[in-house]
């Protein structure tokens, strides 16, 4: 017995509906961050001293050194670059932001430091202890600590006048480095969240989307995943830290910053340091600075070096200026809002399960059929009647159809998020390339529903015809139909069928 197109086409449509309700039902509270109401101060900001970033003088030659310094579990790779110039200089030393690297990264800033007068340390991030899933910010605050000491040993730095210098992710190692030794003379902040890490990654990320005009599926799909992830560092709060800072602090952003919720960053910021009696800090924002503070990803912005060496060089006098918060006025759209805790199906323990069922569902298929040809036995033999040899063949080509798409849905999903993540970083030409990527991964996910609902009345319409699958036979359809239904259920979590389409 054969099912019409037009029946097939209305048993797809309410099974599209009923996973898009599934979908929504089961899914976590919807990531709608509400607009940012900024307060008066950061409405209309006052300039920028002149004097803040006058010229710097930048005549000094300089050496380079390298040295392995021993730290928890690991040796790391230091670089010094310290002026030739006569007497004891300032001194600072680099922490990195997110994701491995090593001190190279800093090589043109420290160059430039090193020719003001400057000494600077800047060293190889640590492997032992630190991965995508795991971090210590309280270890990383040692390896810190350890490179200041270094630092305060040489002969050519003032150790009253060697600090910490941090961004991104290093705003929450560097706070806890600096309560942990008072002696660190100052703080120097560049693009720091002061939020929760996971705060900061959902506000950059629909910031990032914001931008890239993305549909609002793509973020449902994206904060859904966020919210499933079971990162103990992600919740992590740098405000106690924050409040032990006893040294003076200057704080930069960018205000073409896409990764930082820098209004709300400056709010908590200012607020812990005034709950621990600190009032010695500077806060600038520099106008069309990115998150490295560079215009566009190229040069830095230019009163950026200017503003941390002269702050440096006059401390104690700049530790507290006349103006505490200055600079190009910040714009900050949306409030930095933590991403919905997903339920307990929704974890990704159960993704990374429901991917492995219905990979083992797929690949059951041809190595049963593999077994059944090593033990000699041609498949259609086996068959009882003639329709089996008529109808199987047939059958078994939907199915590997169906493991296809299964297995181009997964890396449509992957190559998507990738296009995401590239894009982030240059915005040039993203919207049609954003579209089309969620176009093909939407359209993915309904023809593997239409495979399956095409596969299934035709399995049930062999079964009416007389069909008597063998024992194998059985297997692969339940292997490769429930893979399918297991993909086809995580799809509707991540609102692959949600409407609006």
């Amino acid at each position: 017995m054969n099912v019409g197109r037009g029946t097939l086409g209305v048993i797809a449509g309410v099974l599209m509906v009923v996973l898009a309700t599934v979908g929504h039902v089961l899914s976590p509270p919807a990531f709608d961050p509400p607009p940012m109401s900024a307060s008066p101060q950061f409405r209309d900001l006052p300039p920028q001293p002149a004097a803040e970033a006058r010229p710097v003088t930048r005549t000094d030659r300089f050496r380079t050194e390298t040295l392995l310094v021993p730290a928890q579990n690991e040796t790391l790779k230091a670089t010094i670059r310290t002026p030739l110039s006569p007497g004891r200089h300032p001194a600072m030393v680099f922490v990195q932001g997110s994701g491995s690297g090593d001190g190279g990264e800093f090589t043109q800033q420290a160059e430039w430091l090193a020719r003001a007068g400057v000494v600077t340390l800047a060293y190889d991030k640590r492997t032992v202890g630190y991965s995508f899933r795991s971090r210590d910010f309280g270890l990383l605050a040692d390896d810190a600590l350890r490179m200041l000491k270094v630092l305060r040993g040489r002969p050519d730095v003032d150790p009253a006048r060697a600090g910490l210098w941090g961004v991104s992710e290093g705003g929450w190692v560097v706070p806890i480095a600096a309560e942990r030794d008072p002696q660190a003379a100052f703080v120097v902040l560049v693009s720091s969240p002061n939020v929760s890490p996971l705060r900061q990654v959902a506000w950059a990320l629909n910031e990032q989307l914001l931008r890239l005009h993305a549909p609002t599926g793509v973020r449902d799909l994206l904060t859904r995943a966020m919210g499933g992830v079971g990162f103990d560092f992600l919740r992590y709060d740098g405000a106690p830290a924050l409040r032990g800072i006893t040294q003076p602090v200057l704080a930069l952003y960018g205000t073409d910053d896409p990764s930082i919720p820098f209004v709300e960053s400056t709010e908590a910021l200012t607020g812990a340091l005034a709950e621990g009696g600190n009032t010695d800090y500077t806060i600038r924002f520099l106008a069309g600075a990115d998150h490295a503070m560079r215009i566009r990803g190229g040069r830095f912005a230019a009163d950026y070096l200017p503003t941390l060496v002269n702050w440096m060089k006059d401390l104690p006098r700049t530790a507290r200026p006349p103006v505490a918060i200055a600079g190009a006025t910040p714009v900050q759209r949306f409030e930095a809002a933590d991403v919905p805790a997903a339920p307990w199906w929704g974890d990704s323990t159960f993704l990374w399960l429901a991917l492995c069922l219905a990979a083992v569902g797929y690949v059951a298929a041809p190595v049963t059929e593999m077994v059944v040809r090593l033990r000699g036995r041609d498949l259609r033999l086996q068959a009882r009647v003639e329709v089996n040899v008529q109808l199987w063949p047939a059958i078994r080509r939907r199915l590997r159809r169906m493991a296809w798409t299964g297995l181009g849905e997964l890396a449509a999903v992957l190559a998507f998020i990738t296009l995401i993540v590239l894009f982030s970083v240059n915005q040039a030409g993203a919207w049609p390339a954003v579209q089309a990527g969620w176009l093909v991964v939407r359209l993915l996910a309904i023809l593997m529903l239409v495979q399956t609902v095409t596969t299934f009345a035709a399995v049930i319409g062999g079964l009416r015809d007389g069909w008597e699958p063998t024992l194998w036979q059985r297997s692969v359809l339940a292997g490769v139909l429930g893979g399918t239904a297991l993909l086809l259920l995580t799809a509707a979590y991540y609102g692959l069928f949600a409407f609006p389409w």
